[in-house]
């Protein structure tokens, strides 16, 4: 039986570039670095990101995972084949506002502000794009 989903791995430009982004996005939410493996092609690392608060920072444990490696080449194209976006779940309406708040003080590229879903009460999120162009969404949906 499954138990969703452990890791996502995206290939970057620069690795310490989003390894940045991401951790201004995510650090005061309790993710941080967790581990970093040199790749199966051995030419890179690769850089995970856990969410420290969900439980051990060792692999293989319950907690999802980020991991940041080295793209080949080529850039991403919103809605072009591949992740069109993903999202992390925070408990309060404040934090997905302080997020938002830490993507604009950095300059990142806001898509759209915090805002409540038209579709599903309650849920309020703001989507943002990583430095690469893959839009990330931070949600809070207490039901």
């Amino acid at each position: 039986m499954g138990r969703g989903i452990h890791h996502v791995d995206l290939a970057v430009a620069d690795v310490e570039r989003s390894l940045a982004f991401y951790l201004d996005l995510l650090g005061s939410l309790g993710w941080e670095e967790s581990v970093r493996y040199p790749s199966y092609r051995g030419t890179e690392e690769v850089v995970y990101l856990k969410d420290a608060a969900a439980g051990s920072r060792e692999p293989g444990t319950d907690s999802s995972m980020l991991g940041i490696r080295r793209a080949d080449g080529g850039a991403h194209h919103y809605y072009g084949v591949g992740i069109e976006h993903f999202a992390f779940q925070v408990d309060r309406r404040e934090e997905v506002d302080e997020a938002h708040a830490r993507c604009l003080a950095s300059g990142a590229n806001v898509h759209f502000p915090p805002q409540e879903d038209r579709d599903e009460p309650g849920y309020y999120a703001f989507f943002a794009f990583d430095p690469d162009g893959i839009r990330v969404e931070v949600f809070c949906w207490p039901r």
